[in-house]
């Protein structure tokens, strides 16, 4: 058949050169028949009509296991975004969304909606009112849990799916109660996957254009099956006046809901390490070029990947077969499973691949990830003088007082990382205020005056590699390409 199409149209445009036939104009288009002709159409040229399917028998399907929460308490914002829902007030009744994931009355919500709340009523679909419990919530993640009391024997239950199959581009359905408007349904796809918002060290947000808005706290982002693959936790405000809608993945979800159901909170697995990002530089002076993973850089005391045979300069590369590209992501992987839970890591030493099985500990702030406090709180820290600030870099460097060696619990010669400019060759290399600088290009560094001096000179041959240490005396590199 394909044979005789082409035959057919080289007999056409033949004729057309022979005067046989006019000649296609502009906005003419070739249409192949249902027969294998070809044939000429004239006008513009325009795709075949095909209506977009209706989204209402699913909405039916789905809707009714969405419910909206009033909550009477102390109003509250998701944690680090103080900017997403105004100002926090005194006792006041506020509302949310949420969702049912089973009969016994469970419904998932946000933290920020149910947090400091006296009272909670859910409201369903269908208009039936009943007051709720607190059943456990978790601040990093912004998850909450709560249950019906007396529920019926009839609840709708929505079913979580799995976000790890999403792909960037997939059509997703939010509903919730924005503004209070129960039910209210929009229409997105999915924008962007593991969006870090600066929030805390398990920031792993799908992005989406679904009109998300206040009052969509905490209920659900459902794909075109019908299962929940996210949980609407923030929006993002553009001085245009768009806004990006942000969801916790329902893989999330569900590893935390039996701890949060069956103990009310959530406690994380450690591996007792500090680790920082395989760069391409680094893994260029490693011998690792083209791969991705976390450093081990040090060990917290007593830490059970020690033990179970961890080294620094160990570069983790897979967590239970799972990849692992950062040192971040290692940490929001290894906070989805208990203490106690034996995992197997991935690792790279020198330039063999081996497995390390480490039993986990419980997560301690001492492992915390979050920018290092450069100053006692209450201080305000003082700049620097000028010829402190190697601005190329986008590095502000200050003096290792006492205080600030009680603040992070480092001492000895050095220079503080007092701020670092966002965006800066400084950041995309991965210093972070409160860091002290103890080498520049592998001359010790007794001082910001001599940092400050050293680092001018390095600039000449880039690029810079930084020794610095961090709490407990933990060592880091970083090289920076001015």
């Amino acid at each position: 058949m394909r044979r005789w199409t082409v035959l057919l149209l080289a007999l056409a445009l033949a004729a057309c050169k022979r005067g046989g036939a006019p000649a296609p104009e502009p906005g003419v288009s070739l249409r192949l028949l249902p027969d294998g002709g070809v044939d000429f159409e004239t006008g513009a040229i325009s795709a075949p009509e095909i209506p977009l399917p209706s989204l209402a028998p699913l909405v039916d399907r789905i809707s009714p296991s969405v419910v909206s929460l009033s909550v009477l308490g102390t109003a509250n914002m998701p944690p680090g975004h103080p900017r997403f829902f105004g100002r926090r007030q005194p006792q006041q009744e506020r509302g949310g969304s949420g969702f049912i994931v089973d009969r016994s009355g469970l419904v998932v919500t946000n933290n920020h909606v149910v947090e400091g709340a006296s009272t909670i009523q859910v409201r369903l679909a269908d208009g039936r009112r009943f007051d709720a419990d607190l059943v456990g919530r978790d601040t990093p993640t912004d998850l909450a849990l709560v249950r019906l009391r007396s529920p019926p024997d009839d609840l709708p239950v929505a079913r979580l799916g799995d976000s790890d199959k999403l792909h960037v581009g997939d059509w997703l359905l939010a509903i919730g109660s924005p503004f209070g408007l129960t039910t209210s349904v929009s229409l997105g796809i999915l924008s962007a996957k593991a969006r870090d918002l600066g929030s805390g060290p398990y920031d792993e947000f799908l992005q989406t254009d679904a009109a998300i808005n206040p009052g969509n706290s905490g209920g659900p982002l459902f794909d075109l099956s019908g299962e929940v693959i996210g949980v609407n936790t923030a929006i993002v405000n553009s001085q245009s006046g768009g806004r990006i809608g942000f969801a916790i993945p329902s893989s999330e979800v569900r590893a935390l809901l039996p701890q949060l159901e069956r103990t009310g909170g959530v406690v994380r697995g450690a591996l007792g390490v500090y680790t920082q990002d395989l760069t391409p530089d680094l893994a260029r002076a490693m011998g690792l070029e083209g791969r991705r993973g976390a450093v081990v850089n040090g060990f917290v005391p007593g830490s059970s990947g020690r033990a179970s045979g961890l080294a620094e300069s160990d570069v983790i590369v897979s967590l239970n077969g799972r990849p692992i590209e950062s040192a971040r992501a290692l940490t929001r992987l290894v906070g989805l499973y208990r203490p106690g839970v034996t995992v197997k890591l991935g690792v790279i030493r020198g330039t063999q691949s081996s497995t390390v099985t480490v039993r986990l500990g419980e997560r301690t702030d001492l492992e915390g990830t979050g920018p290092l406090r450069s100053s006692p709180p209450g201080e305000e820290e003082q700049p620097p003088p000028e010829e402190m600030v190697p601005m190329r870099l986008g590095v502000e460097i200050g003096e290792v007082t006492p205080e600030v060696e009680d603040a992070i619990g480092v001492r000895g010669p050095g220079a503080l990382v007092v701020s670092v400019e966002p965006g800066s060759p400084a950041e995309r290399a991965g210093l972070q205020p409160g860091l002290v600088i103890v080498e520049v290009a592998g001359h010790p560094v007794h001082s910001a005056k001599e940092a400050s001096e050293l680092i001018h000179a390095a600039e000449a041959k880039p690029p810079i590699v930084f020794k610095l240490l961090g709490p407990g005396r933990v060592s880091a590199v970083a090289s920076v390409q001015p």
